[in-house]
């Protein structure tokens, strides 16, 4: 191999003056032959902290045989995992979407390093996936992503169950329509194994997108966890990052914004997780991409909701995957031009090149729709302005729960209150549960708030009250909500100055969130505003307080930094 195809390692291990570094790496397994070979990273985010990562070692094994069985040679390292399905609803949840930011400079900060001339990366739960598309478009060196595969349902007789089953379970239990037991047999069989959550949630979201910006190999992520069809995966996303390498294709050249506007189409099309918008955000910033909010409403008017899965749908990911997973879906979206064909992917080829010989769904099939009978004839993920978002909000609005809402703003100064206050009753049919100081600095940390959207449902209250934030949803979360509301309140948004018994409403036709105060009014409140304290004054959480923008433009930290040193 010559050094172009080495032009990390080569700097590492080359020379005389190298053998220090040589001699490091021989008790790790590297013998003579194995210097003069491309060294690809593979980035594992295994451990035993969720079921959702629980088995990606063993994928790490495929990808480094996939890399040595062509001609590289394929070393492991990990970074972190947190678990959202464990910590929703505490004071952990903070940590989330700061492990995004972890995970892609500890990805970064090892591939630096150690001079790895490509990269494979595999993730399995939420943020693991978009932090690990950061680091590969900040490095820009020959990558391919690897999604560690969906869980399948549980079942509890002749019901599949779920993660969001079990937190929709608290609020039935809660309002008396089932007792403790029922509660129990929920808990302990909702998770059966290996696998990220299995509805069109976060992490199924991500992989689509993620495979649709043509950063996966075709398929990615569409394949259960436990499969040979995932082993296969992780060994061919081995040779291809080698290929790529060979070929000079490198992350920019596939992640440009028509292949942004790609994955907005389709994450759209499955009816895909508000946690999208400010991932795709964060991912595009990492490339030097110019994306905004204003983008997904763009694409939104055109874009049909066509799957019919949960959490606002009936069908799992494993259904998706019985009839095909989204490779059907896109080819039906290319033929009727709504995406960009021409965008190059990880496989060397263009999307439509890859699309072209893929057959359609089976006739007899109902879980995605054909284009002129949608679920919804544009997008479920809706952009907000107005006096109370002057910078935006996502809204999720499936149609199902209507257009538009007009309540009673009842305000929390934190989601555990708000839950609290759920469950005994407090909150009333009419009520806009008001959620604040839950933004990225204000949390900090910018939590879910499935613990409460659930605790609504589960009280059979889902179109019956809203409920806006600062904060962010969870892939799971489904009725009238909207979230990432900009300026957040701890910055001083028009979020900080709702009062119990204002008027507010939210409009996905007009795309309008309106606090019914007048102007002056709205200022007059404003001007007494004072700034809580910070939260936190050191450690992780403050230094990403400190650092943080704002979730209009991805909730990132690496941004207009030259301002702030």
């Amino acid at each position: 191999m010559s050094d172009k195809k080495r032009p990390h390692s080569s700097q590492i291990v080359d020379g005389v003056e190298r053998a220090p570094s040589r001699a490091m790496l021989y008790p790790l397994g590297f013998r003579d032959g194995d210097f003069q070979k491309p060294q690809i990273g593979i980035a594992s985010t295994w451990n035993m902290v969720t079921p959702c990562n629980m088995h990606i070692n063993q994928l790490a094994n495929h990808a480094i045989r996939g890399v040595e069985a062509n001609g590289g040679k394929g070393i492991l390292f990990h970074t972190i995992t947190i678990s959202d399905g464990i910590s929703m609803g505490t004071e952990g949840m903070k940590y989330s979407l700061v492990s995004r930011e972890v995970i892609a400079d500890s990805i970064e900060t090892v591939m630096g390093c150690q001079g790895y001339d490509g990269l494979v990366a595999i993730g399995g739960c939420d943020k693991n996936m978009p932090g690990c598309m950061m680091a590969i478009a900040r490095l820009n060196r020959p990558a391919v992503f690897v999604y560690g595969g969906t869980i399948l349902p549980g079942c509890l007789g002749e019901k599949k169950l779920d993660i969001v089953s079990v937190f929709e379970a608290v609020g039935a239990r809660a309002n008396g329509q089932i007792d403790d037991r029922t509660l129990h047999q929920i808990e302990s069989t909702a998770i059966p194994g290996p696998g990220s959550c299995g509805g069109m949630y976060t992490a199924n979201t991500m992989a689509s997108a993620i495979e649709a910006l043509g950063m996966s190999l075709p398929g990615s992520s569409a394949q259960a966890a436990v499969s040979e069809e995932k082993q296969r995966d992780c060994e061919r996303a081995g040779a291809a990052v080698l290929r790529l390498l060979e070929a000079g294709i490198r992350p920019r050249d596939i992640m440009t914004r028509e292949a942004f506007e790609n994955a907005i189409t389709v994450v759209i099309a499955l009816g895909g997780s508000t946690n999208a918008v400010l991932h795709l955000l964060a991912m595009a910033d990492a490339c030097g991409v110019e994306l905004k909010l204003e983008d997904f409403n763009r694409i939104g008017r055109r874009v049909p909701v066509l799957a019919d899965l949960k959490p606002s749908g009936r069908y799992h990911m494993a259904d998706l995957i019985a009839i095909g997973g989204i490779q059907p879906l896109m080819k039906t979206l290319l033929d009727a031009g709504l995406l960009h064909g021409d965008c190059l992917t990880v496989t060397g080829r263009t999307l439509a090149e890859n699309l072209a010989d893929v057959p359609p769904y089976p006739d007899d099939q109902d879980i995605v729709r054909p284009l002129s009978n949608p679920i919804k004839k544009d997008s479920h993920l809706v952009v907000l302005k107005g006096n109370l978002a002057p910078q935006g909000a996502v809204a999720k609005i499936s149609g199902k729960e209507g257009l538009r809402f007009t309540g009673t703003a009842r305000v929390f100064d934190c989601e555990e209150e708000a839950l609290r206050r759920i469950l005994d009753g407090t909150v009333q049919k009419g009520d806009v549960i008001v959620i604040r100081y839950e933004g990225p600095k204000g949390g900090p940390g910018m939590r879910e708030m499935l613990s409460p959207t659930s605790a609504v449902m589960g009280k059979g209250l889902g179109k019956d009250v809203a409920l806006i934030t600062d904060g962010r949803f969870s892939g799971g979360t489904h009725g009238f909500v909207v979230g990432h509301i900009t300026p957040e309140a701890y910055v001083g948004g028009p979020l900080a100055i709702v009062e119990d018994g204002d008027t507010i409403t939210i409009d996905a036709e007009t795309r309008e969130l309106r606090l019914h105060l007048e102007p002056d009014e709205i200022e007059a409140r404003l001007a007494r505003w004072h700034k809580p304290a910070p939260r936190y004054t050191r450690g992780v959480l403050a230094k990403y307080a400190a650092l943080v923008n704002s979730a209009s433009e991805g909730a990132v930290t690496d941004r207009n930094l030259e301002d702030k040193l």
